[in-house]
């Protein structure tokens, strides 16, 4: 998956269109916002890293560089910023060093900045890939293909049935449960209330996958107040996109 990268910046469009057209041919995902915050809170599940090209909007964009400092805290990211040392600082005295990333002092060289992004992504790749995700469910068919889906940004472990889930966890600690909701013997529900009613596992957030999209089977899964739900028909993308989302945020969006 493209690494995705949202420049911050006004007024700039042919210095900015140049820093796409090389990040793109980086293999990056590259996206030009202006500092608006309606505008940031569209791209802010679509971005690894964001990338400040500071100019003269700095100053009266206040507001939106704390919404920014936020963000970054909420969804543990990191800003980079490309500027003048008087504009880096107005930015770095809003952002605080806390979330700066790194620092590019204009002019610049395109190549080195390249390569810093790409260590910075990597980082931010391998620090996802740190998070530890225990999947449930009695079809080894689709246990596999999940995991081939998600073992290239986190750990996965298999369980092909509640108990043999809940034995692990006896003794490991998974940062997030995917359970399936239908599974015979010990079903996804009754799997739910054991690891709920646990002290050492009640914490661990739990998303089910269901192969029923109708409204009332929805319900009845939202009902049991998991952290939310996937549906089995869902891509790759858009379930590595649900996790990548939820990890960021600790927020569940309905996929």
């Amino acid at each position: 998956m493209l690494s995705r990268i949202t420049i911050i910046s006004k007024g700039s469009a042919f210095l900015t269109n140049a820093l796409v057209k090389n990040l793109q041919e980086a293999d990056f995902g590259a996206t030009v916002i202006e500092p608006k915050i309606d505008t940031l809170n569209d791209h802010r599940k679509d971005s690894d890293i964001y990338l400040v090209y500071a100019g003269d909007f700095v100053a009266e964009s206040t507001d939106f560089f704390i919404y920014l400092k936020d963000i970054c805290s909420e969804d543990e990211k990191i800003v980079c910023i490309i500027g003048y040392p008087s504009e880096i600082t107005e930015v770095k005295d809003i952002i605080t060093d806390k979330f700066v990333g790194h620092i590019f002092e204009r002019p610049f060289d395109m190549k080195a900045l390249i390569s810093k992004m790409q260590d910075l992504c990597a980082l931010d790749a391998e620090r996802k890939k740190g998070k530890h995700i225990l999947l449930i469910d009695d079809d080894l068919t689709y246990l596999k293909t999940v995991q081939g889906w998600l073992s290239g940004r986190y750990q996965v472990t298999l369980a092909r049935s509640g108990m043999q889930a809940i034995t692990y966890i006896a003794t490991h600690t998974p940062d997030l449960i995917l359970l399936d909701y239908e599974m015979p013997i010990t079903t996804g529900p009754q799997v739910m209330e054991m690891i709920r009613s646990e002290p050492g596992s009640s914490d661990i957030p739990i998303i089910f996958l269901t192969g029923k999209s109708d409204k009332e089977s929805v319900l009845s899964v939202m009902a049991l107040k998991p952290q939310g739900y996937m549906l089995k028909s869902m891509t790759r993308e858009q379930i590595l996109e649900t996790i990548d989302h939820f990890f960021a945020t600790k927020k569940w969006q309905n996929a």
